[in-house]
């Protein structure tokens, strides 16, 4: 019963021992830059489309369900900053994460647990080469750089996303829409969102790569590999979301109370 409680703190363990190798390359012997825009321009292209239409949807979802709720209030002239902040703040990051987990982190963890079992990383550190430096080290800069602008651009399309249902479902025109967004999106919600960008990028980045490095056990090794990527990858954006969510919240009181 306590085996799955054993497992998880294992998998923590390793992956916190993991990452300390990762930084300490990055110092003692950092990855061509070269090499980490690579890594960018693969996983971005991958990705993008998914990324684009996955934020112009979730800014139209929010926008159907503001609709619903400030309509009885006769606030619909404000959907517009209502549903671009929901979705900026905490929404958007957390769903576009979410499939980005499925599609990067996946991708990675069969693409590293593969070059594992078929010992292609042995025949690298027999070469007199480190495997982290020259395999894992590109792709955890590049997976970082990238999911964070990805999410960024997700979040750029939720709002034409929502423009439009305001347009179709709403009947509010695109002038109006965008005038009410500055009154309620500040720079501390796009600071907000923009920081859960990167703390998601980062918590993709290290359980892919580590989940990938780590796999044994042929191809029914590989697929536990990013099964468990895909689970730890959501279970991990949930708990760093709470975690975010109450530092934003902190950070939000530190500095009203220094405004008054």
């Amino acid at each position: 019963m306590l085996k799955p409680l054993f497992d998880l703190i294992d998998d923590l363990g390793g992956c916190l021992m993991f990452l300390g190798d990762v930084f300490m390359t990055a110092i003692r012997s950092p990855c061509t830059f070269a090499e980490v825009c690579e890594q960018i321009w693969k996983v971005t292209v991958q990705s993008l489309p998914t990324t684009m239409m996955s934020g112009f949807f979730v800014g139209a979802i929010m926008t159907v369900q503001f609709t619903m709720q400030i309509t009885t209030f006769g606030a619909l002239g404000y959907l517009g900053g209502l549903s671009t902040s929901a979705t900026i703040r905490e929404i958007g990051p957390l769903l576009i994460a979410f499939l980005l987990s499925g599609k990067v982190g996946a991708f990675t963890s069969a693409e590293l647990g593969t070059m594992q079992v078929t010992e292609q990383i042995d025949a690298v550190r027999c070469l007199g080469a480190n495997p982290i430096q020259e395999i894992i080290l590109p792709r955890y800069l590049g997976i970082i750089v990238s999911s964070f602008l990805l999410l960024a651009a997700g979040l750029v399309m939720s709002i034409f996303g929502g423009m439009l249902l305001g347009l179709l479902f709403s009947g509010i025109n695109p002038e109006e829409y965008v005038r009410h967004i500055p009154t309620i999106v500040n720079r501390f919600s796009i600071a907000s969102g923009m920081f859960k960008c990167l703390v998601f990028a980062f918590v993709l980045a290290s359980i892919c790569t580590y989940k990938g490095y780590t796999a044994r056990g042929g191809a029914k090794g590989v697929g536990r590999a990013v099964v468990s990527t895909a689970v730890l990858t959501m279970v991990g954006i949930v708990v760093t979301d709470w975690i975010t969510s109450l530092i934003s919240q902190a950070a939000l009181n530190v500095f009203l109370g220094g405004a008054q």
